[in-house]
């Protein structure tokens, strides 16, 4: 093989440089770049009107959920202040301004309040959630699903908190008693310490505490509101002279009417009723006054000492207790002193012929 041959045959193959890389690398030109711009801008100008159609939706939707959230909220405290201002066409009177607390009303309205403005924010902004993701054609079907499924699922499991969360929502837009009124709940009684939408707070005689759950009150007495009643059933013999008893009463009750502190616990005169009851050997007569709330039981206890006190400066026994037959004198009674006939004094009868001695039996053979 010649040496011309060879070389061209070598000349044919390039050589590589040090510079080159086996991979190479592609550098977008300024056309490529050029087109892709013109493509966005294209993009752009076909999509903007609906791009700027669904941000204005959206912002109306805010504006519009935003306004009707401040109008409702100022309605709802318009509402509450003139449930305030309602207290002075109570009554004129100075019981009708005694049976309104003014802090206690306040406190009220503000819990009351506030449930309404949470509400109606979450059913404003949840709404206006809603209508924004539709704008985005997002499909709210399967969301709205979901959601009611949740809500059926929490509902069945935590009946008795929903439950609860209603009755004090309810009990609180119906007044039907405070912090420190004294309430009988059934399940217990006592004195109303804290008030909340799921628990009542209450303490009882001894100073316990009882967390009552509102679902399970089916009752409330309470004995704080409006006014109570104080009586006292005064229990003499038949025999006492009625008018002198009725004077005694009535000089009590005119007395104690005038002191203090018992004209301000008493909001009406103490009345005497009348007769009760009428017994074989007793009668009751019935005295009675309205007092101010969760005071009855002062003023009775005042009355009676009062009233035993008067009694016993006029001679009048007071008794009480059931009636009691009369006993039959014994000494009256010739054969009371005599003992029962007994089966023993008769020699004959089978009880004496028991109960005597065994006659000894002579042994054959004996001496006679």
């Amino acid at each position: 093989m010649s040496l011309s041959a060879v070389l061209p045959a070598a000349g044919s193959s390039p050589t590589p440089t040090p510079s080159e890389s086996p991979t190479a690398v592609t550098v977008p030109s300024l056309q490529d770049a050029q087109e892709s711009a013109t493509n966005a801008a294209g993009w752009v100008e076909e999509n903007w009107s609906t791009w700027l159609a669904i941000g204005l939706r959206v912002l109306l939707i805010l504006v519009i959920a935003a306004i009707l959230r401040v109008v409702v909220r100022r309605a709802i405290t318009k509402l509450i202040d003139r449930m305030n201002r309602t207290v002075q066409a109570v009554d004129g009177t100075a019981l009708g301004g005694l049976l309104v607390n003014v802090e206690r009303r306040r406190q009220r309205s503000q819990a009351i309040g506030s449930v309404l403005r949470s509400v109606a924010s979450f059913l404003i902004l949840g709404t206006a959630a809603l209508m924004i993701l539709g704008t985005f054609q997002i499909n709210l079907a399967p969301l709205l699903a979901s959601a009611g499924v949740a809500g059926v699922a929490i509902g069945f499991g935590a009946r008795n908190l929903v439950t609860d969360f209603l009755s004090g929502v309810f009990m609180i837009l119906e007044d039907q008693y405070g912090v420190g009124d004294q309430i009988d709940a059934g399940v217990a009684s006592g004195e109303v310490i804290e008030v909340g939408l799921r628990v009542t707070k209450l303490r009882g005689d001894n100073g316990e505490i009882w967390y009552v759950r509102n679902g399970e009150v089916k009752r409330i007495g309470n004995l704080s509101q409006g006014w109570a009643t104080a009586g006292v059933d005064v229990t003499v013999k038949a025999s006492e002279d009625l008018d002198r008893v009725k004077a005694t009463l009535v000089e009590v009750a005119e007395k104690m009417n005038k002191e203090e502190p018992w004209n301000e616990f008493l909001w009406s005169p103490i009345e005497v009723l009348g007769l009760d009851s009428v017994l074989i050997d007793s009668m009751v007569v019935r005295v009675s006054a309205k007092t101010m709330p969760g005071k009855s039981l002062t003023v009775e206890r005042e009355l009676r000492w009062r009233i035993k006190r008067a009694f016993d400066a006029a001679d009048i026994r007071i008794v009480g207790g059931a009636t009691v037959p009369p006993e039959e004198d014994p000494a009256l009674d010739p054969t009371a002193a005599v003992a029962a006939p007994s089966v023993y004094a008769n020699t004959a009868s089978p009880q004496s012929a028991a109960a005597s001695p065994l006659t000894p039996l002579t042994p054959p053979g004996a001496a006679k």
